[in-house]
């Protein structure tokens, strides 16, 4: 009786077999060979700057979909997508370049603590114990998240602030989907100003915790003539595009206008060609900020 049954278990398993190897074949995906080629033209960071899963989904999108453009690997540059529209034959069109911002001026701003905290060194944990330990609830909380999960090492925490480095920053947005505060931004290098305060509270609330804080009085949206300058989020937004697109003409009228000195000029040269790390330098040495200050 046993024998019978494990002879049929055996015959059950070997005609199961039969049947999986001809499915095999004849239900079988043929995968375009380039994809292959493609996933190996690009760094293999699996970033998930361009917008997809990792770097083979990347490649099996850019190969299938006409709509995906060869240029989304913000870690591989123009060298890369030049790579890849090669192999898809598309165009590799031009992309402007961008690299992470702090929106966070706290040190300058002297911003107390509400408490010490002596929890998990995580931004996400302190964020979860009265909107974390900093007077302003806006503020970089300095515990790193962002550090740790940018795979470029392009990041560090300097004096309970999160530094960038230009030099290394390929754009991916890692940092900025892990900021809790969403202190992290991008924008294009060729940015002309730009706002170094994360803030959603107005007036005496932002006076009452940091010297500095955006009080979006709307000064800056009023004087700009492109009218680039908008409130999203209870925050002040530029958009970087219509700015650029307008020119200096305009003569940086809304860093002008700004009472708080909290909107300023950026120096693209700097963004772009920046050591990989110097000591802070803050806006009451300089008028003309930079991304790492």
């Amino acid at each position: 009786m046993i024998t019978e049954s494990v002879l049929s278990l055996f015959g059950l398993g070997f005609v199961s077999a039969g049947i999986l190897s001809v499915a095999s074949k004849f239900l079988a995906v043929e995968e375009d060979p380039r994809i292959e080629v493609v996933a190996e033209a690009l760094p293999g960071a699996n970033c998930g700057g361009c917008g997809f899963a990792g770097c083979e989904s990347y490649a099996a999108a850019v190969i299938n979909d006409p709509n995906v453009a060869p240029n989304k690997c913000c870690a591989g540059g123009p060298d890369v997508a030049a790579r890849v529209a090669e192999l898809t034959g598309k165009a590799a069109g031009a992309a402007d370049p961008m690299v992470a911002f702090r929106r966070c001026v706290k040190v300058e701003g002297n911003v107390a603590k509400k408490f010490e905290y002596f929890g998990i060194k995580s931004c996400a944990a302190a964020k979860l114990i009265q909107d974390g330990p900093d007077t302003c609830k806006f503020s970089c909380l300095g515990f790193g998240d962002c550090v740790r999960a940018c795979p470029f090492d392009a990041m560090w925490v300097e004096n309970g602030l999160v530094h960038i480095a230009p030099a290394k920053c390929t754009s991916c947005g890692t940092c900025v989907r892990t900021c809790p505060n969403a202190i992290l931004e991008l924008i294009p290098r060729r940015s002309r100003v730009m706002v170094f305060c994360s803030s959603q509270d107005k007036g005496k609330a932002v006076k009452d915790v940091c010297d500095a804080g955006c009080i979006s009085c709307g000064a800056c949206i009023k004087k700009c003539p492109a009218q680039a300058i908008t409130m999203v989020d209870e925050r002040i937004h530029i958009d970087h595009k219509a700015c650029l697109a307008y020119g200096p003409s305009c003569g940086e009228a809304c860093v002008e206008k700004c009472p708080r000195n909290i909107l300023r000029c950026l120096n693209p040269e700097y963004i772009a060609e920046a050591p990989e790390k110097e000591p802070a330098k803050y806006p009451e040495e300089s008028h003309v900020a930079d991304l790492k200050a």
